[in-house]
């Protein structure tokens, strides 16, 4: 009977165990298997990145800041602040220009790049990637291909011709940290090129200059971050990276956008050059002045405190007024005291005059010792 009984049990827990559902009936991982599933799980989400890993960057602007102004600035390479960036033009050994390094990434597929609208304004969307073929083939870079796999040899790569970079700049102000912060978000290569034509506006042999593509400056800054660069001509020493170059705005480019409702360049509105420099300038100073006001804002008075502030005043008023009083009495007096000593002076001036006058009428008597 035991027996029986025993088997009826065994065959109601089989039963119930074969009801239940697939996920239900899993082993319980544990622990181990839990963090295995999870990092398999993160890794299928987001590939792994050595690169972001071994050389860690700045953390990313967020997107809820109070306060941005996004401004475009045209480096000039040729300038011996923005040299890091252009030289050596040829690559020598490790070393190569910041342009021959990202245009290796983007031919290899390692970073994205973005078209070069017609407006200006860069859009990191995936409609407008741009791709590897066919950029070259419109601005007739030389190309060789192999098993689907694109490579351009390093003379044909036209380091020398990028003399120009088109950056965009965020300035802002972070709540959290209460930081104010200017970073780099985007970066533009272009291409100068030689006009074979002669033209109206372009003289023979003037340079034509062609933005290339745009890049996202996060996506780079991994590898930027293990590109070294000589920042000196006095100290020869590597000890910088192209994102710490970044990083620390070292760097000097002219503006020539900023993001506003008109969407206009600066071009459109400041006609000659003079009024170029003065806008560049005005927009610098707008920065300076607000970057001031965060550590010296002025004290806010409220109406009531705008009684003691006119009380202040007014005693400031009475005071200054009683300040020019007494100096008005103390020069008059001053004038008197001059008045009254060149009058003695003029009297003592005259008193021998009138001497000598009165001793014309009357003998001049002296005395003589008479020797004996």
């Amino acid at each position: 009977m035991q027996r029986i009984i025993f088997i009826l049990i065994f065959l109601n827990c089989c039963i119930f165990c074969s009801a239940q559902p697939a996920k239900r009936r899993t082993v319980t991982p544990t622990t181990s298997n839990r963090n295995a599933a999870a990092q398999k799980q993160a890794t299928a989400e987001k590939p792994a990145d050595r690169a972001a890993l071994s050389f860690p960057t700045s953390a990313d602007m967020p997107e809820d800041v109070v306060w941005r102004r996004d401004i475009y600035r045209q480096l000039d390479l040729l300038k011996d602040v923005n040299a890091p960036l252009y030289y050596p033009v040829e690559p020598r050994g490790k070393e190569q220009n910041l342009f021959t390094y990202l245009f290796r990434l983007f031919v290899s597929g390692r970073i994205k790049a973005y078209n070069y609208k017609l407006d200006g304004n860069e859009s990191f969307d995936e409609k407008d990637k741009a791709d590897v073929k066919e950029l070259l083939d419109r601005y007739r870079i030389y190309y060789e291909e192999q098993g689907g796999r694109i490579t351009v040899p390093e003379s044909d790569i036209p380091s020398a011709q990028v003399t120009r970079f088109y950056m965009k700049e965020s300035s802002y102000f972070d709540q959290r940290s209460a930081t104010y912060k200017t970073r780099v978000t985007a970066l533009c290569p272009v291409l100068m090129e030689g006009d074979e034509f002669e033209s109206i506006d372009n003289e023979p042999g003037t340079a034509t200059p062609k933005p290339l593509f745009w890049i996202k400056y996060d996506d780079v800054a991994q590898y930027l971050s293990r590109m070294p660069v000589m920042a000196s001509n006095f100290n020869n020493v590597t000890n910088m990276t192209v994102d710490d170059y970044f990083t620390m705005n070292r760097y000097e480019g002219k503006i020539y956008k900023t993001n506003n409702l008109q969407g206009r360049v600066l071009a459109n509105y400041a006609k000659t050059d003079s009024a170029m420099t003065a806008e560049q300038k005005r927009i610098e100073q707008q920065l300076v002045d607000f970057e001031n006001s965060i550590w010296h804002a002025p004290i806010a008075v409220d109406s009531l405190d705008s009684v003691a502030v006119d009380s202040k005043a007014a005693d400031k008023k009475v005071a200054r007024a009683a300040r020019s009083k007494a100096r008005a009495s103390k020069d008059d007096s001053q004038d008197k005291s001059s008045s009254k000593s060149s009058g003695r002076r003029s009297n003592a001036s005259k008193a021998p005059k009138e001497a000598k006058v009165s001793s014309g009428s009357a003998p001049r008597v002296s005395a003589r010792r008479q020797r004996r």
